[in-house]
């Protein structure tokens, strides 16, 4: 051996050794934990036992992090957020504007106005009101008990619930360790930024962090899970709950603002979720900034020097809360929360849910991540320029979500879900099934995502144990005179929620797959089927402009994504692109299978294109009436409009002319308004009072023309409908239209919606 294959022998060993072994690099953090009472009686009591002593990891006398857990803890931490400089500052300037609006309101009186006895009650007024606010926020960590409780209850819950385990990737959390002692030892905070797809999310982090030994984060709440018994046992355990909504409330603002300010100051770990609500479509939604914005302005101000931030994902196959979703996108109101709904709906406790497995990404430093973002933009005043501000949040709210995105793990519920949605025809056979995850499967893992494997479970074992967690959702059609067993969607807006969780890796070949749809769908041979590479890009262009707000794209220009995207699909062979000539078609081999893998694409997307043509063709509605100037816009409330917007597109499907129903949920539908809204189509009044509502209106420019009372098919609007009915899937009354709209159909039921409404 030449000393070069030595030294590279010799290097492959050492990388080798140096690795966790692959059957170890997943562990099920439950092994060895509690059973059900049925199974293994001795085994749960055990467990309980365990607990109620404190052994080992449940006793969490030790964790890597800021000491927690001490008498005074809770008090020691209001005293510091109400006598701090911004609470008390923000107190005398309310004192003093009030006390000058009693006086301004006391001029011409004879009673004599004493101004600084006046003020004197005003600031104790506030000063009752901030302590009340900080009182409902701070967590009560003073003690473990109550957390260990807590603890040992989410440990029997979820070995209930998700019998299969909960699993991690050890190399992840070996890094995260390290990075943590280096936190710890700075006084510095984990700032740990997970995706949101159940209330369980809170649970689940909570449990894991509790069991690998780290410090339990401090997690924003919604107060709406302030619930009776819950409530106080979670805010024992870091859940600080805060209002949905504090418009102009400046002292609340400020009481929050501080309170973030002294849990970073201090080294404590932070969650939030960047989305701010959970997911209801299974994608991760745009970003919500407040929380984010706090604390980026807190370290502006230089009240911590850095914190490390933590994506993190949970993947689950089984939500048990998708039924519900799926009545609220379909515009049934949500319920109150309670204990009773969160866990007893369904007999849910008595399932089994399969497994759950908890991703973080890589930990970065944010003060490494400012300096970067300095180096590409130049100087940063983070605290005087609302502009510079604005877009680093927002570069940083992305970021976290396309990290989410990158580590979040695809369960094999999301697999078989996306094949039985994607494919043609009523339902699939066994075999057909099987190929498809196989197929899927290989592509993901291609770009670089996380497919849950099981070890030692065959893709066909796979298939089987997805779809007995999920019987409700899919069917099986078994009869003697079938040569194999079929599989179909009971629910299909149900099972979208799985086929949503890909969606993120394949959203720019679905985008150029349906921009070529244009041409497609209006059939004729091969080189009918074509399009100059100049003219896909311009449809790209509009189509990933539209979806913005909606998706998750890759850093770059529209272009350079687009010629890389491009040659993945032709390396997948489903394109061809042919450089010199600049023309895109399908490729002779996608023809060949039928155009399986094409279509695939396409019908990830599809249900999205729908939505937002849906709340294009619902601006109809907006036309002013006759008897008002048409050239000027009339609001509506908002509610009322989503409403409007949601019976269209109920009855559009039932008839036909909407091929999903999933394209009718509120969710998407609102980012679709938001975005029209962004480019000025739509306008929106916001108000405060008696509650938070808003009212919306067609900009003038986009108002319809009218000819003796019946609308004139062009106009911007009208030209904005047809563009995205281009994409659409071909359906009833669409093959000879490539328009994707009937010029008499369609805006009649609009208008005719609104006149009844």
């Amino acid at each position: 051996m030449s000393e070069k294959e030595h030294r590279t022998a010799h290097s492959m060993k050492q990388t080798q050794s140096s690795r966790i072994p692959a059957e170890q690099e997943y562990r099920n953090i439950m092994d060895n934990g509690p059973q059900r009472l049925r199974e293994n009686p001795v085994g749960l009591l055990r467990n309980i036992g365990m607990h109620y002593s404190g052994t080992g990891w449940r006793g969490y006398e030790t964790f890597i992090g800021t000491e927690l857990f001490y008498p005074g803890f809770t008090e020691q931490m209001k005293s510091d957020i109400l006598n701090s400089r911004a609470v008390q500052d923000q107190i005398e300037k309310m004192a003093e504007r009030q006390t000058a609006l009693l006086e301004a309101d006391q001029v011409g009186k004879k009673k004599k106005y004493r101004r600084e006895k006046q003020k004197e009650a005003r600031r104790k007024e506030l000063e009752i009101l901030a302590r009340a606010i900080a009182t409902k926020c701070v967590t009560t960590m003073d003690a473990r008990p109550k957390v260990r409780f807590l603890v040992a209850g989410v440990d029997i819950l979820l070995a209930r619930l998700y019998d299969h385990g909960v699993y991690i990737k050890e190399s992840q959390w070996a890094e995260l360790r390290k990075v943590a002692a280096v936190a710890a030892k700075n006084k510095q905070s984990l700032l740990l930024l997970p995706a949101h797809r159940s209330h369980i999310d809170y649970l689940v982090i909570n449990f894991v962090m509790y069991r690998l030994g780290f410090q339990i984060p401090h997690i924003i709440a919604g107060d709406n899970l302030d619930l009776p018994l819950l409530g106080p046992i979670l805010k024992s355990s870091g859940a600080v709950y805060i209002r949905r909504e504090w418009g102009d409330d400046q002292l609340y603002k400020t009481v929050l603002e501080e309170y973030i300010s002294q849990l970073f100051a201090r080294g404590i770990n932070f969650q939030c979720f960047v989305e701010g609500t959970r997911s209801r479509l299974g994608k991760v939604l745009a970003p919500k900034l407040g929380i984010l914005k706090m604390i980026l302005e807190a370290y502006a101000n230089g009240r911590f020097s850095d914190c490390y931030i933590v994506p993190m994902s949970a993947g689950y196959d089984k939500i048990m809360e998708t039924q519900s979703y799926a009545h609220e996108l379909l515009g049934t109101p949500k319920k109150k929360e309670s204990l009773s709904g969160l866990f007893g709906s369904a007999n849910v406790l008595l399932e089994r849910m399969g497994r759950i497995d908890v991703r973080i990404g890589k930990p970065y430093s944010l003060k490494a991540w400012l300096e970067e973002q300095e180096q590409r933009r130049g100087p940063l005043d983070l605290l005087n320029n609302a502009d510079q501000k604005s877009t680093v949040l927002k570069s940083l709210g992305y970021r976290a979500l396309s990290d989410i995105n990158a580590i979040s793990p695809v369960m094999p519920s999301a697999l078989v879900g996306t094949v039985i949605l994607t494919l043609r025809g009523r339902g699939t056979g066994r075999s057909e099934l099987i190929r498809r995850v196989d197929w899927l499967t290989r592509m993901i893992q291609a770009k670089n995502g996380e497919v849950v494997v099981i070890p030692g479970m065959s893709t066909a074992e796979l298939v089987d144990r997805a779809i007995s967690i999920h019987t409700h959702l899919i069917g099986k059609r078994q009869e003697k005179d079938l040569l194999e067993p079929t599989f179909y969607g009971i629910d299909r807006f149900e099972l979208s929620y799985y086929r949503n969780q890909v969606i993120h890796l394949f959203i720019e070949e679905a985008i150029v797959c349906a921009s070529l749809y244009t041409i497609i769908k209006k059939g004729g041979g091969k080189l009918d089927q074509r399009m100059q590479f100049s003219e896909l890009l311009d449809e790209i262009t509009f189509l990933s402009s539209l979806l913005k707000i909606d998706m998750i794209f890759k850093p770059g220009t529209v272009e350079d994504n687009t010629r890389r995207t491009l040659q993945w699909l032709v390396d997948n062979d489903v394109l061809y692109f042919e450089e010199a000539e600049g023309w895109v078609g399908l490729s002779d081999v996608e023809r060949g299978t039928g155009r399986e893998n094409y279509d695939f694409l396409c019908f990830l997307i599809w249900p999205f294109v729908d939505s937002y043509w849906l709340a294009c063709v619902s601006l109809f509605t907006l036309t002013p009436p006759m008897r008002s100037p048409q050239n000027k816009p009339v609001f509506v409330d908002n509610s009322v409009f989503m409403a409007r917007t949601q019976a269209l597109g109920k009855t559009l499907y039932y008839q036909g002319d909407l091929s999903y129903l999933e394209a009718v949920n509120k969710e998407t539908i609102a980012i679709a308004f938001n975005r029209y809204e962004q480019q000025g189509i739509l306008l929106r009044n916001h108000y405060k009072q008696p509650k938070v509502w808003s009212e919306v209106a067609l900009d003038a420019d986009y108002i319809p023309e009218r000819y003796n009372s019946v609308l004139v098919p062009n106009g911007n609007l009208w030209c904005l409908a047809e563009r995205i009915g281009k994409f659409r899937r071909e359906g009833k009354n669409r093959r000879d239209n490539a328009a994707g709209m009937k010029s008499s159909f369609v805006p009649e039921i609009s208008l005719l919606i609104c006149f009844v409404c």
